[in-house]
């Protein structure tokens, strides 16, 4: 029986089990199933590159990704995992990717050698609160005739708060088998974990997040990236917090003003605005223009 499992979301779990020689499959596998390469599109092998992708100018921004590899044709892919809200991760996303384009060229060589780049974004938050789907990608097409010329960047997202399937739901593909595994791994029971794993792949992943298989280590510095998680996203809700509370104050001082200026065009005296308001002089001056 498979002991506690710990959340794939974690950095830590995710780059052991995406980023690592030892499960190599198991991120071949989600690759071909979260882009539905099928036939000669799809990847059998990948290497791993340096997930720090090192700025050619030294005051330029380095740029760290999860998991970075290339299929045998090339194709570059990259896989981030975002737990917490960022400003700016679509940027991110085409920052990510550009640099990972750009790398790939040699002085000497042409243009034409440079090949496509796959940015993939696993998000524990919703990223395009105007779409539906918890599954988008994005490539760049022509504006008038929408043809697809430009092929070298795509980008897809998943938005787990989107994806509504509990684990006793029926799951109809690999893609709904996946987004359970991010978003419900931890609170998995063993009955509906022996109805998720029918596949030798599934069965990997899920047995990479089996505690009994890490070591006091590796366990140690998960619980550390567990609790830089838990710390930022207390400090995002404390953030948040104070600016709905400075929101709210602005807000009521807008009404004062407005109640205020009423008052004082009814010709009511000063020191009974001032009164009823609890505004002061210098603000009861500036309604009037003084």
């Amino acid at each position: 029986m498979l002991a506690k499992l710990l959340d794939p979301k974690n950095d830590v779990a995710f780059q052991k089990i995406f980023g690592s020689e030892q499960h190599k499959t198991v991120l071949i596998h989600f690759i071909n199933d979260i882009l539905e390469f099928k036939g000669d599109k799809k990847i059998e092998q990948v290497e791993f590159l340096k997930t720090i992708q090192d700025p050619d100018i030294a005051i330029k921004k380095q740029s760290v990704v999860d998991v970075l590899c290339k299929d045998l044709r090339g194709t570059q892919y990259i896989i981030e995992m975002q737990v917490a809200k960022t400003r700016g991760f679509e940027q991110r996303a085409q920052f990510y990717a550009a640099k990972a384009y750009g790398r790939q060229a040699n002085r000497g060589d042409g243009y034409h050698h440079l090949k496509e780049v796959i940015f993939i974004a696993i998000a524990d938050y919703i990223i395009f609160p105007d779409k539906a789907a918890y599954k988008s990608d994005h490539v760049i097409l022509d504006k008038v005739t929408y043809e697809h010329d430009l092929k070298d960047f795509s980008f897809t997202f998943i938005e787990l708060p989107k994806f509504t399937k509990k684990p006793e739901d029926p799951l109809s593909n690999m893609l709904e088998r996946w987004c359970c595994f991010f978003k419900h791994a931890p609170q998995i029971s063993v009955a509906d974990l022996k109805k998720l794993v029918d596949h030798p792949i599934l069965e990997e992943a899920y047995q990479a997040l089996d505690q009994h298989y890490w070591s006091e280590t590796e366990y140690l510095a998960y619980e550390n990236e567990s609790k830089r998680i838990r710390d930022h996203k207390a400090m995002l809700d404390e953030a948040e917090y104070k600016g709905e509370q400075k929101g709210r104050e602005q807000g009521r001082q807008e009404r004062t003003f407005e109640i205020a200026k009423k008052l004082l065009a009814t010709d009511m005296p000063m020191v009974q605005v001032k009164q009823l308001t609890q505004l002061s002089d210098e603000d009861i001056a500036k309604l009037q223009g003084n």
